[in-house]
């Protein structure tokens, strides 16, 4: 007689336990796993195609001295995007809940911010209203980090640089409307 006894998954408040899937879950979560890989490469793939800081109108905006090399950018956004999407994907994978419906509801706000400010910046040459939705981001990704930690705390500290570079463009963008009114 087999007396293993499995973990529970939530009758406690406090991070998740979690257990090994059965293979269909695990099938599923590989699914849910490339959805959220889409999802986050579609948001990135959007702002790359308007993003470019080589127009002439983006060289001709006073930059702040503290803004890093165009070649910065790109590595650095590709670790957050892959955090981003994973990030989500282990969230979805926590038990069914309303802190876990919340939390992927910010998810998805704090992307639909995040494509929406390279279309305002690069696309539209609107630094003042990327400056808004760039707040507007800020304050969805910390809402996304606030949820997250009751739901899966490592899927909350993996968007922590995320939110720090946001916290980062914000003064950027900040500057640059400064400096070019």
């Amino acid at each position: 007689m087999d007396w293993t006894v499995e973990p529970t998954t939530r009758n406690i408040p406090g991070p998740v336990m979690r257990t090994a899937l059965n293979p269909t879950l695990r099938k599923e979560s590989a699914v849910a796993l490339g959805i959220f890989g889409a999802l986050t490469f579609g948001a990135a793939a959007l702002g790359a195609r308007v993003s470019s800081g080589d127009t002439r109108w983006y060289r001709r905006l006073r930059k702040p001295p503290f803004q890093p090399p165009a070649k910065v950018f790109g590595p650095v956004w590709t670790v957050l995007y892959g955090l981003i999407a994973i990030s989500g994907w282990r969230v979805w994978t926590a038990p069914a809940g309303a802190a876990r419906s919340q939390a992927l509801a910010w998810w998805g706000v704090q992307l639909g911010f995040n494509a929406a400010w390279s279309w305002l910046f690069f696309g539209r040459h609107e630094p003042r209203k990327a400056l808004v939705d760039n707040l507007a981001l800020l304050g969805s990704v910390t809402a996304y980090v606030a949820t997250t930690k009751d739901v899966d705390r490592p899927a909350a500290w993996m968007v922590t640089p995320y939110l720090g570079w946001v916290g980062f463009a914000n003064v950027l963008n900040a500057e640059i409307v400064r400096r070019n009114p």
